[in-house]
């Protein structure tokens, strides 16, 4: 048995587990993204033929999750990964025809409003949706009544009441820890607002279990990169679920009145 092995888990993720674990980690941005997604997924009702915003697809592979698994017509959006290079990641997998990839930065999106069924997010709402005016900017591309999903890394206490950064999480990624809140913070933060109607605000189970899971595939599958992932490994067992986990929140547009 491999790391790579360990990524084909039909008990625990059977959607995710039809995909080949080298394809995947092909286009690594982060811990398994399928994983994330299809968890998510069980507090979402995506339906063939909605349309829906990936906002921070990354390379895309969960833009291509989304169209086969779930039917529906998907709008692949990231800034940092050119438009062209996911458009041959969605042809190669069969799906151009549903998935459409745009190059933009999430505080400038190129959308009509009102024009998505449902917009998910993967391991990217940390670096722009924190923001007191960003949900409220976010759903003007969200038809009323539809749905909003991110899966984002996360703390089990906030930071504020810590007083620090744990020290094990800090060596490795320094300040940015501070975007890591808990799902009850996203509940509030979401909730305050009245535009949304929070659904499910939890903790992915056994997250740190999973990251480490994926991690050290990652090193397994890229000899040449060990020494970037050997930090995360690190932190991920020092940690050993003391403090790290995903926050998967869920949320509808309210419907005008």
């Amino acid at each position: 048995m491999t790391f790579l092995d360990d990524l084909v888990r039909p008990d625990r993720y059977p959607r995710s587990s039809r995909y080949d674990p080298g394809w995947l980690l092909g286009l690594d941005m982060g811990p398994n993204p399928l994983w994330l997604l299809e968890n998510l997924a069980q507090d979402l009702d995506l339906r063939p033929g909605m349309r829906v915003l990936d906002l921070g697809s990354g390379k895309g592979a969960t833009s291509v999750f989304l169209a086969r698994e779930y039917g529906v017509q998907v709008v692949a959006a990231d800034w940092w990964i050119g438009a062209e290079e996911a458009a041959a990641v969605f042809a190669e997998a069969g799906v151009g025809d549903r998935v459409e990839a745009v190059h933009a930065e999430a505080h400038v999106l190129p959308f009509e409003h009102e024009s998505f069924d449902a917009i998910v997010s993967i391991d990217a709402f940390e670096y722009f949706g924190t923001a007191d005016n960003y949900l409220p900017y976010l759903l003007r591309f969200l038809r009323p009544g539809g749905q909003l999903g991110m899966a984002t890394p996360a703390m089990n206490r906030e930071v504020r009441d810590l007083g620090a950064i744990p020290p094990h999480i800090r060596e490795v990624v320094g300040w940015e820890a501070i975007a890591w809140h808990t799902a009850e913070w996203w509940r509030f933060q979401w909730e305050i607002t009245d535009l949304v109607t929070v659904t499910s605000a939890r903790l992915q189970p056994d997250a740190w279990q999973d990251w480490l899971l994926w991690t050290r595939a990652c090193a397994e599958f890229r000899p040449e990169d060990r020494a970037s992932g050997q930090p995360v490994i690190d932190m991920l067992t020092t940690d050993a679920g003391e403090f790290l986990s995903f926050a998967l929140v869920t949320a509808r547009r309210v419907s005008a009145e």
